[in-house]
C-alpha cells in the first residue's frame, strides 16, 4: 500500500561539492507542491572534504522535528556507504552511484538497492572536472524526482528563478536532471510505494532559517548597531542583519548608511562596543555562541550592575569548551542565566522556531530598554541554520519601540536633581538619561560601588541597597516576560515541559503517546524568569517530564532555583548527542519512566 507525503530522504555527500544547491532544489520543489517539508543539514566544521548529510522530511501532517528513520538514502559518498546503509529503515531504498562496482558486503536483504551510473552519464555528457562533479549531484535530483513523483515543471521553474540571468545554467542543470530522471524511469518501478502528491498545505507559509529571521527581526526592532566576532553557528545572523540593513537602512537621497556593523577583535570587545553604543542611545546587539558568552561574561555583569540595555543572540552549539561547532544543543541555559561573577540574573527568551526568532527580536530590545539590562535570545544551531516552514511573517506597522524610563530635556528641566539609580516608582527600575540631552542628566559613577543616587560608594549598606533593588526589578520582570504555551486537561496527572526547538519533537510525541492512550499535558516555557503560571502548572501534576537537549538538566535546575519547583516531580528526559531530538526518543523515554513507576534522573540521547 502506497504511503503518500510521509517520507524521509537523507542525502550523503562530500562537503564542498555543490550538493547544497541540489538538496535545496529538492526541498523547495516539494514545498512548491504544497507539501510541508523539513530540512536538516548535518555538516562538518571544516570547509570541504569531509562527509556531510542533508535530511528532508516530507510530512503531510505538518510536523517540525527530525524523524528517527530514513526511508530513502542517497549514498553519494563511497567512504560512508556502510554507515549510510545501516541507517536505512527496513523496507526502504538506497540509491548509489553504480559507475564503480560496490562490494556485496554492502548489501542488505531487507532494503532495495538502486544503482544509477551518475558519474558515467555525467562524464559522457559534460566537459570539465568541476562541471561533472556538480552535475552528478544535480543528476540525483532527477532520480529522486522519478522515484518519488516530484513535479519536473516545478523543478524547472525553480531553476529559472535561480538562474534568470544565466539561461545556459538552466539548460545544463535540466539536462543533468533529465539524465537521472530518464534512467530511473527506464530501469526501476516509478514511483516508489513512498512518494509525494500535491497538497495545498504550504499556502501562506515560507521556508526560512532562524538566523535570517532574527536578523530581520533586529532590523525591524530598530537596531542600528551590531558588533560581533565570527563564530559558528551564529555568524549568519549578523550577515542577515547586514543584508537587510543595506537594503532598508540607507538614505535614498544621500546613500548614507544609518547603521553600523563592526567586526570586533574578539567577543569581549564586541559586547563592549554594544554597551557603549547602547549607553549612548542606539539599539545595539551582538550575536554569538556558547564560547562567546564565556568571553563576554565580565562585560555582561557590568551591564547588569550599571543597568545598560543590550541584546545578545546566543545560537547554541555543543560544549563544553569549543565542543562541536556544527552540532546543536541547549547547553548554555545556566551560563547565560547567571553570566558573570557575583550575584547576577539575566532575562532569557527561548524561541521555538524562526517565526519566534523574528517576533521575539523586538520583544528583546523592548525588554532590554524597559528593564535597562542585558536580554539574551537563546536559539540553537537547529533553529539558526536549518530550514523551517513557518507562516509568513507579519509586521505591525503601528509598532513603536519601547525605550523605557528615559528622561528627556523637558523632564530633566522640571526636576530638582537627577538620581540615576533611585527607585522612584517602586518597581525596581530607575530612570536613565542619554548623553548630551541636558546638563542635569549628567552623573559620575563607576561600574561598581555606586549608591542609589548614582554616586561612588564603598559603603556596605549602600551597596546592598542597590543589589536588593535589582531583585525587586527581577520580580517586575517576572510579570512582563511572555507567558508559557500551556495545553492543559484536568484529566491528565502527568505532563511534558520543555523549551525552544525541542517543542516540535515534544508535540509530535504527545500525538504518538495519545494514540497509545497516554494523555499528557504540555508546557513550553518562553522566558526566564519563569512566571507564576509555570509554577502553578508544575503544582497541578504528579509528574512533569522535563525534556531538554543537554547533559546536566539545566532547565530542571533553573526551575528548582527560580520558582522552587518540587524536584521530586521533575523527571529529566535528556538528549545531548548533538543531533536534533526526535519524537520517538521522547516517547521511548516517557514510556520507560512510566514502566519504572518512579522518577528517574536522566535519559541518554540517541
Amino acid at each position: 500500500m502506497a504511503t503518500i507525503n510521509d517520507v524521509v530522504i537523507k542525502i550523503a555527500t562530500v562537503n564542498g561539492t555543490g550538493s547544497a544547491s541540489a538538496n535545496g532544489l529538492m526541498r523547495k520543489a516539494i514545498f512548491r507542491m504544497g507539501i510541508p517539508v523539513v530540512g536538516k543539514n548535518y555538516f562538518p566544521s571544516n570547509i570541504q572534504g569531509l562527509p556531510t548529510w542533508y535530511e528532508i522530511r516530507v510530512t503531510g501532517a505538518g510536523y517540525h522535528a527530525r524523524a528517527n528513520r530514513v526511508d530513502v538514502m542517497v549514498a553519494m559518498n563511497a567512504q560512508t556507504y556502510a554507515k549510510d546503509m545501516e541507517e536505512v529503515t527496513p523496507g526502504g531504498w538506497l540509491i548509489y552511484d553504480s559507475t564503480w562496482p560496490r562490494s556485496k558486503l554492502l548489501d542488505r536483504e531487507d532494503i532495495v538497492v538502486i544503482g544509477v551510473p551518475l558519474s558515467r552519464m555525467c562524464n559522457e555528457t559534460f566537459e570539465g572536472a568541476r562541471a561533472r562533479i556538480l552535475m552528478k549531484n544535480i543528476a540525483y535530483v532527477g532520480v529522486l524526482a522519478a522515484l518519488l513523483d516530484i513535479d519536473l515543471e516545478i523543478i524547472k521553474g525553480l531553476l529559472e528563478e535561480t538562474f534568470a540571468s544565466k539561461p545556459h545554467l538552466i539548460e545544463s542543470n535540466m539536462e543533468a536532471i533529465g539524465l537521472g530522471y530518464d534512467y530511473a524511469r527506464e530501469h526501476f518501478p516509478c514511483p516508489l510505494e513512498k512518494r509525494v502528491e500535491k497538497m495545498d498545505e504550504t499556502k501562506g507559509h515560507i521556508v526560512i532559517d532562524g538566523n535570517t529571521a532574527a536578523g530581520l527581526g533586529a532590523m525591524y526592532a530598530g537596531a542600528t548597531v551590531g558588533a560581533w566576532y565570527p563564530i559558528t553557528p551564529s555568524t549568519s545572523l549578523m550577515d542577515a542583519f547586514r543584508t537587510f540593513c543595506a537594503r532598508y537602512r540607507v538614505e535614498p537621497e544621500t546613500g548614507k548608511r544609518t547603521y553600523a556593523i563592526i567586526q570586533a577583535e574578539d567577543e569581549l570587545a564586541a559586547i563592549g562596543m554594544v554597551l557603549g553604543a547602547s549607553w549612548n542611545g542606539a539599539r545595539s546587539f551582538t550575536s554569538t555562541s556558547g564560547p562567546g558568552i564565556s568571553l563576554m561574561s565580565e562585560f555582561i555583569g557590568l551591564a547588569y550592575y550599571a543597568e545598560i540595555p543590550a541584546v545578545i543572540y546566543n545560537v547554541q552549539r555543543t560544549g563544553p569548551s569549543t565542543g562541536m561547532p556544527t552540532r546543536t544543543q541547549q547547553c548554555d541555559l545556566l551560563s547565560c542565566a547567571y553570566a558573570s561573577h557575583g550575584d547576577t540574573k539575566h532575562v532569557l527568551l527561548f524561541p521555538a522556531d524562526p517565526a519566534e526568532c523574528f517576533y521575539m527580536s523586538p520583544m528583546a530590545f523592548d525588554f532590554a530598554e524597559r528593564l535597562q539590562t542585558p536580554v539574551m535570545v537563546l536559539t540553537d544551531l537547529d533553529i539558526g541554520m536549518n530550514d523551517w516552514m513557518i507562516p509568513e511573517l507579519e509586521w505591525d506597522e503601528s509598532y513603536v519601540p519601547d525605550r523605557g524610563k528615559v528622561y528627556d530635556a523637558e523632564d530633566l528641566e522640571k526636576i530638582e536633581k537627577f538620581c540615576r539609580y533611585l527607585d522612584v516608582d517602586g518597581d525596581g527600575i530607575p530612570y536613565r538619561t542619554l548623553p548630551g540631552v541636558h546638563p542635569k542628566g549628567a552623573y559620575f559613577t563607576r561600574g561598581s560601588g555606586h549608591n542609589k543616587y548614582g554616586g561612588y560608594t564603598e559603603d556596605s549598606d549602600e551597596y546592598q541597597e542597590v543589589i536588593d533593588r535589582l531583585l525587586v526589578k527581577w520580580e517586575t520582570t517576572r510579570a512582563m516576560v511572555p507567558e508559557a504555551e500551556i495545553h492543559y486537561s484536568k484529566f491528565n496527572k502527568a505532563a511534558i515541559l520543555t523549551l525552544g526547538s525541542t517543542d516540535g519533537a515534544c508535540k509530535e510525541a504527545l500525538d504518538l503517546l495519545a494514540e497509545q492512550n497516554i494523555g499528557l499535558n504540555y508546557c513550553r516555557v518562553k522566558a526566564f524568569p519563569f512566571t507564576d503560571a509555570i509554577r502553578e502548572f508544575i503544582e497541578q501534576h504528579d509528574v512533569v517530564y522535563v525534556v531538554e537537549q543537554n547533559r546536566d538538566a539545566q532547565l530542571r535546575t533553573l526551575l528548582i532555583t527560580d520558582i522552587d519547583a518540587d524536584q521530586k516531580k521533575l523527571v529529566s528526559v535528556l538528549h545531548y548527542n548533538g543531533m536534533p531530538v526526535n519524537a520517538a526518543f521522547v516517547v521511548e523515554r516517557v514510556r520507560s519512566e512510566i514502566a519504572k513507576g518512579r522518577a528517574a534522573q536522566a535519559g541518554r540521547g540517541q
